[in-house]
């Protein structure tokens, strides 16, 4: 049974794509620029579009079967099992040599903000709560975060391309970080009835909600911890070399 409106549908699916497109042309992109060849990059991008887009086909499915229930006590709670499995699976991925270098290579942290950019997403959480579909405690700080990120998204990417905000862009990757989590830890609490709250957020589990947190979280999770690696890198590479200087003999 469809329980929002169909744009809300559209809205959820579309930002969602969205997300794993760009993550798609950042790794493309960054292939391109770590030297290693048009035709690998077009394989790294291609093959980062289906494992991202068969995880969202996959997770609609499971869903669309009631899969993703959150009553305690009555099956495997997959949700969670998804989250988590999904994560890994995209972290294990990062670490393979040409995805490792498409995500190091010049130019990679103004370009791992891209997929940010569709956390507008968050909107559809905020109406979901006007519409009293989900409850305050979730969707307030789930979607005012979500959408502060979007919004922030272009004005990191642009100073981080002009060489600065490495600073803002840790705060940045650090709040997203406990954005992403945070709206986990609620949307478990009161989806899962921990929390008592009316109406409960067992909405996630459905479509269209439930490739947020399944798709889009570990997806941008892993995003952020990249782009955490990323400053590191910067950082220790703007350091300077300190010399030590032998004295002359006599």
């Amino acid at each position: 049974m469809q329980h929002l409106p169909a744009y809300l549908w559209a809205v959820t699916y579309a930002t969602v794509a969205a997300m794993a497109a760009a993550t798609a042309y950042v790794l493309y992109r960054g292939a391109q620029s770590a030297g290693l060849g048009a035709r690998r990059a077009t394989a790294i991008g291609v093959g980062a579009l289906v494992v991202l887009g068969g995880w969202l086909v996959a997770s609609s499915v499971i869903a669309g079967q009631g899969r993703y229930h959150t009553r305690l006590g009555h099956g495997v709670p997959w949700l969670p099992i998804a989250v988590v499995g999904f994560f890994g699976v995209l972290m294990t991925l990062s670490r393979l040599p040409s995805v490792a270098r498409a995500l190091s290579a010049p130019g990679a942290l103004p370009r791992l903000m891209l997929p940010h950019a569709f956390r507008i997403e968050g909107i559809v959480f905020v109406i979901a709560l006007l519409l009293g579909k989900l409850p305050a405690l979730f969707a307030i700080p789930a979607g005012a975060g979500d959408i502060a990120v979007s919004l922030a998204t272009p004005w990191i990417t642009r100073k981080l391309t002009d060489g600065s905000g490495t600073r803002a862009a840790l705060w940045f990757n650090l709040f997203g970080i406990v954005d992403l989590i945070d709206a986990l830890v609620l949307g478990g609490l009161t989806a899962f009835r921990v929390v008592a709250v009316s109406p409960s957020a067992s909405l996630n589990s459905q479509l269209p909600l439930a490739i947020v947190p399944t798709v889009g979280v570990p997806l941008l999770l892993a995003l952020h911890i990249r782009s955490l690696v990323a400053l590191r890198s910067r950082v220790t590479a703007d350091q300077p070399t300190s010399l030590s200087a032998t004295p002359l003999a006599a």
